[in-house]
């Protein structure tokens, strides 16, 4: 028996004409919020305060940032603000007097140890990892 596998899952079905439901919930949103601003201010308030969040509806129904949703931008900018932050810095060493400065160049680079790998060696891991990787088999 065979199925039909579903193709274009990330694509929103259109409902509401070009509109899918989510854009569809946050035009009506704003629209009732510029409503009810209309209904209670002053038209110069209504108007003042009725234009950015218009334009927040329209942003949230069609606003994409690098194909993101703009929901989810501001989801993500709320989070960020109430979160703790992590601050890292690069310690750096203060201006030392002249006199430490030329000691610290006449002593040279700190030497660092670094074991030598040798074919012998490299050959020994080698033999003695295939071995153990046999015997736990």
């Amino acid at each position: 028996m065979r199925f039909q596998v579903p193709q274009f899952i990330e694509i929103e079905d259109k409902i509401f004409g070009p509109l899918t439901f989510k854009q569809f919930i946050y035009l009506i949103g704003g629209g009732g919020g510029v409503f009810v601003l209309y209904a209670l201010l002053p038209l110069w308030l209504a108007i003042i305060f009725g234009i950015p969040v218009a334009i927040f509806s329209l942003a949230l129904a069609f606003y994409k940032v690098n194909n993101q949703p703009f929901i989810k931008v501001v989801e993500n900018a709320f989070y960020y603000l109430i979160s703790n932050k992590l601050y890292l810095w690069k310690k750096r060493e203060a201006k030392a007097a002249p006199a430490l400065a030329a000691q610290k160049k006449e002593e040279g680079p700190m030497p660092t140890y670094m074991p030598k790998l040798t074919k012998n060696k490299l050959e020994d891991l080698a033999w003695s990892l295939d071995i153990k990787e046999k015997i736990t088999r």
